[in-house]
């Protein structure tokens, strides 16, 4: 389909936005996992406002940082150690993250749930726009094999931040709703840095992105699969109480 749409005899005005829309979709499909890791370093932090700060700040950083990349792409895809560097980083934050311990008040959580935790926002800023940079190694380098255009390919760049905000925003209130979400996300996270591990010796080692995308989609089926019980807020049983009382005092 890709290819016939390149190949074809369409107009360039016809061709534009069909290449466009065909990068912007290629951002969406390979920003969940990166929706779901940065909202798991952003909820690191206490308090919405913290959190909302750092993926705003830690994205605008992160924006930058895709343009020098789109920019230099043609010149940083001829030095495997960028890939290397970017793979490295990327299993070391999962082995960071598995290996990290519970919450104090977390310890009768059974799921064996881990979190990254800040103790500044200015220790998530650059976890955040480092975390999408090393994404954007594999991204980035496909969006170059859709689309020779620079300028097609910033304005699905900058589409692509744009959605990955929204979703990393989405997946901060998923992660306290599902169970397995943040585990199955970092697994996810593994996985691309294992394959940009593999790329390094041998393009061909790396698995094909169609089987990523199967396993990546079993993956979050599997951190939507459960639920954590409904636990009302001190206000909403405050309230609760009153409102029992008000009866008893009727009766």
């Amino acid at each position: 389909m890709l290819d016939q749409i390149l190949d074809s005899s369409l107009s360039l005005s016809l061709k534009t936005p069909l290449i466009l829309l065909v990068l912007v979709a290629l951002e969406a499909v390979l920003s969940a996992d990166n929706a779901v890791a940065l909202a798991a370093i952003a909820q690191g932090l206490e308090g919405t406002k913290l959190q909302r700060d750092a993926l705003n700040i830690g994205l605008v950083v992160a924006y930058v940082l895709r343009i020098i990349l789109i920019l230099t792409a043609t010149w940083v895809i001829k030095y495997w150690q960028f890939e290397l560097i970017g793979a490295i980083y990327l299993l070391w934050l999962v082995f960071n993250y598995f290996t990290s311990k519970n919450d104090e008040d977390q310890k009768d959580d059974t799921s064996g749930h881990h979190h990254l935790k800040f103790t500044s926002l200015w220790q998530a800023i650059p976890m955040i726009a480092f975390t999408d940079l090393a994404f954007s190694l594999d991204s980035v380098t496909t969006s170059i094999a859709v689309a020779d255009d620079l300028l097609l390919i910033i304005i699905g760049g900058t589409i692509g931040v744009i959605t990955l905000r929204f979703l990393a925003g989405w997946f901060i209130r998923w992660l306290d709703e599902y169970v397995y979400l943040e585990d199955a996300g970092f697994i996810t996270v593994g996985l691309v840095g294992f394959r940009l591990f593999l790329k390094v010796f041998d393009d061909n080692l790396a698995p094909p992105e169609w089987l990523m995308i199967t396993v990546i989609a079993l993956l979050f089926a599997w951190g939507f699969s459960k639920r954590r019980p409904f636990e009302p807020s001190t206000q909403e049983s405050f309230s609760v109480e009153e409102t029992n009382k008000e009866k008893s005092m009727i009766d």
